[in-house]
């Protein structure tokens, strides 16, 4: 009986197929084929990823297998394995992820130091969970034609310090497309995501990287300085022979996800290399003597700002929760 069960199980199923997740609304995925075709598929309510806590157990950028049964209806029954991923604390479940892309060459953080900010603390908390998960990171620092003098010089400061730590840096004008080139060489033939706050430019800047995709772009709110969404869902927009961006709905805050105390200085490069020299293998570089993060810092080969995100994700591990980093 139970064998009769199991071949009338696979009759029902037919097309057993592989693909890549190209488009992800939350209720459906769209799914590149192999052989080029897109189809529209479910994922079945069980669907679940062993070891992985997610509000999304699907991400875009995935490698899939997809069967379609009698009816015409395709479900995604099987995920291959990623070689990375990022991924956040999802915003109201705190024992939960969300992943946020997979599968990437590179990831691209826009940032804007106005229209709206974007705090050094987010930057950070977004390049440490990059470290943990081996995704590279470049700083794309946009809207530099609206900056006062005074914001200019301290792009530059911030270009600098990132610069130094070993982030690879670009400032853009995605609305006038200075520089925009830059940022096209380093896109071909890699699989990269888009990130940053909502109101950041990264639909700007996809339109004036692809001009045929004619992505909806938003204002920023004059009340609050902060972008309001326009791209409500996750897609990837093929870029010459073999790169996609991948463009994602922006984030407000950041909350690292699944990082032991011990661990989390291992993914701010700087204090990892300092931390060589502290006389405590265990050390928290808060309060033990003999800690060389801590004379770093006061010697100014760590920056402040650094150091406090380093303790800022400290403490918002220690309380569970995890602060918007606007």
């Amino acid at each position: 009986m139970r064998q009769l069960f199991f071949i009338l199980y696979l009759s029902s199923y037919k097309n057993l197929e592989k693909g890549l997740v190209i488009k992800n609304t939350g209720s459906w995925y769209l799914v590149k084929t192999d052989d080029n075709r897109q189809i529209e598929c479910k994922i079945k309510g069980n669907f679940r990823l062993k070891g992985i806590r997610s509000t999304n157990p699907i991400a875009v950028g995935d490698r899939v297998q997809i069967s379609i049964n009698a009816e015409g209806t395709a479900f995604i029954t099987e995920i291959e394995d990623r070689k990375n991923y990022i991924i956040r604390r999802a915003s109201n479940l705190s024992k939960q992820s969300h992943i946020i892309a997979a599968n990437l060459d590179q990831c691209m953080l826009i940032v804007t130091v106005n229209y709206p900010e974007t705090s050094t603390t987010f930057i950070d908390r977004f390049l440490a969970s990059a470290e943990a998960y081996r995704v590279p990171v470049c700083l794309v620092f946009n809207k530099i034609d609206r900056y006062s003098d005074e914001e200019l010089h301290y792009l530059e400061a911030l270009i600098n310090l990132y610069t130094h730590i070993g982030y690879p840096c670009f400032k853009i004008s995605a609305l006038n497309q200075t520089d925009i080139e830059e940022i096209k060489k380093e896109l071909k033939g890699k699989v990269t995501l888009f990130s940053g706050h909502s109101g950041v430019g990264k639909s700007t800047l996809i339109n004036a990287i692809l001009p045929d995709q004619k992505i909806k772009t938003g204002e920023i709110s004059t009340v609050h300085n902060k972008g309001m969404h326009t791209t409500t869902f996750s897609e990837m927009f093929p870029i010459g022979e073999e790169g996609y961006i991948i463009d994602t709905p922006g984030i407000k805050g950041f909350g690292t996800f699944d990082m032991e105390d011990e661990e989390v200085g291992h993914y701010f490069k700087e204090i990892f290399e300092f931390s060589a020299k502290c006389k405590y293998g265990n050390c928290t570089h808060r309060h033990e003597p003999g800690c060389a993060v801590r004379e770093a810092v006061e010697n100014h080969y760590i920056s402040e700002s650094r150091y406090a995100s380093y303790l800022n994700i400290l403490e918002d591990k220690e309380e569970g929760k995890y602060r918007s980093a606007y």
